[in-house]
């Protein structure tokens, strides 16, 4: 197939495609960027086709929480020995006075090239306004501006050291946001009082309704069952009336929470639509490990905040970095993990763990014209799977990835032959060549 690209008002059609929430096959027509139809058969003359042959298309898959300034630094200048989230922490410390915009520029777009090729287009990105130059934060708002066009990035200003245990923290926070930062975060679980983490989580309230601003707060990213910030970010969403647009990240210690505190929790926080962000490949890693044996997952109720209505999303939060000296970019990686770690493997909880990387963190980034239906941008990305299932199961990078209409990532599906004897067979790890 020929890289070059049609005009935008070349019709495209994506022939034999397969809806996750749909039966049968369908052909996509896309004209001028959008999606202009859907249909079980569209023919046009002239009209460029990819044949999905029965592979499923999805909306673009979504990464609410990464941290782009901190991507591909892992082992410089010290790595991690430990493997610990404070150790972690003190590497990054670190590393920043190394950070340049040319640094942070150059690695951020390249992970973002990873998430692309995996068929992500949209990316929330947490960035560590601890930093008296703001050197990354402002190295990201430009990146955000180069690639608006073909991937949606918004910037969370994120106190990585703390607002009130760091200098100048208020003050640092503010600019960032008063620069353009898209959404306000917070970190009060890593304040050196509890009266200083309220403080936190109310100074970012404050400033999200100043600067009409979203709200991410790294929440409660601990094993200990008595950081309980989580319940304060709920009741400033209520007070500020912010009901949808207030995430709380991580909040690992609800899974050590006694049940009875639990229910209430995950109560008030499905009257104020708070959203959540399981990030499983970094929580399994760095929680729990205070712990002899049994070892807690280090992950927040996934599954009981699901049931209860709460929106759940999953994101990579590290690659290659002091956190996580492993990942690529890929978010159905991610899902999969959540299937295992969370208890998601059943027939009726695996839409959900798909969910999790497209509508649910379309729902986190308050994203709008997000999906596979006529009017909407074409945004679409196409598998060689045809079921979610398999999808999470063998873990691909998409066949192709469109966004506004345009062929920007693509990767032939792999084909593995084994030999035995005199006899060579095609393996595609399904049931398909079982023959009895």
């Amino acid at each position: 197939m020929t890289t070059e690209q049609p005009p935008l008002s070349t019709p495209m059609i994506i022939r034999s495609a397969r809806l996750a929430d749909r039966e049968g096959l369908v052909d996509v027509r896309i004209e001028n960027g959008l999606i202009t139809q859907i249909a079980e058969r569209i023919d046009i003359p002239n009209a460029r086709v990819y044949d999905a042959a029965g592979g499923m298309i999805s909306p673009p898959l979504v990464d609410p929480h990464i941290h782009l300034d901190a991507v591909l630094t892992e082992g410089f200048p010290e790595p991690n020995h430990s493997g610990t989230l404070i150790e972690g922490i003190q590497r990054w410390s670190q590393r920043k006075p190394y950070l340049t915009a040319q640094d942070v520029a150059a690695r951020a777009e390249e992970a973002l090239r990873w998430h692309v090729a995996h068929g992500v287009l949209a990316i929330r990105t947490h960035v560590d306004v601890s930093d008296p130059q703001l050197t990354a934060l402002k190295a990201l708002l430009s990146l955000r501006e180069r690639v608006k066009p073909w991937v949606t990035l918004q910037i969370v200003a994120f106190p990585q050291d703390g607002i009130y245990c760091y200098p100048q923290g208020p003050e640092l926070l503010e600019e960032a946001v008063r620069l353009g930062a898209d959404v306000v975060g917070g970190i009060p679980h890593y304040e050196w009082t509890r009266e200083d983490g309220l403080r936190d989580v109310a100074l970012a309230f404050e400033l999200a309704r100043r600067y009409n601003k979203a709200v991410d707060i790294h929440c409660d990213e601990t094993d200990d069952d008595h950081s309980r910030f989580l319940e304060s970010v709920a009741n400033h969403t209520r007070l500020q009336h912010l009901e949808g647009r207030v995430t709380a990240s991580h909040t690992t210690a609800m899974g050590s929470y006694n049940d009875a505190y639990a229910y209430k929790l995950i109560r008030i926080l499905a009257q104020t639509r708070v959203h959540i962000v399981a990030n499983p490949l970094d929580n399994i890693v760095l929680q729990g490990r205070f712990d002899t044996y049994p070892k807690r997952r280090g992950m927040t109720r996934v599954k009981e905040l699901i049931e209860a209505g709460i929106t759940v999303a999953a994101g990579h939060d590290s690659i290659i970095d002091p956190w996580y000296p492993l990942g690529t970019g890929n978010q159905v990686f991610v899902a999969s993990m959540l299937a295992h770690v969370a208890h998601l493997t059943g027939s009726a909880q695996l839409p959900w763990v798909w969910q999790s990387i497209t509508t649910a963190g379309a729902a986190v980034m308050g994203l709008e014209s997000y999906g596979i239906q006529e009017g909407a941008p074409a945004n679409i990305v196409v598998f060689h799977e045809s079921t979610i299932a398999d999808i999470l199961r063998l873990m691909p990078r998409p066949r192709w990835v469109f966004s506004h209409g345009v062929l920007i990532a693509q990767t032939p599906p792999a084909i593995t032959t084994v030999r035995w004897g005199n006899t060579e067979r095609e393996v595609t790890f399904t049931r398909e060549n079982i023959s009895l």
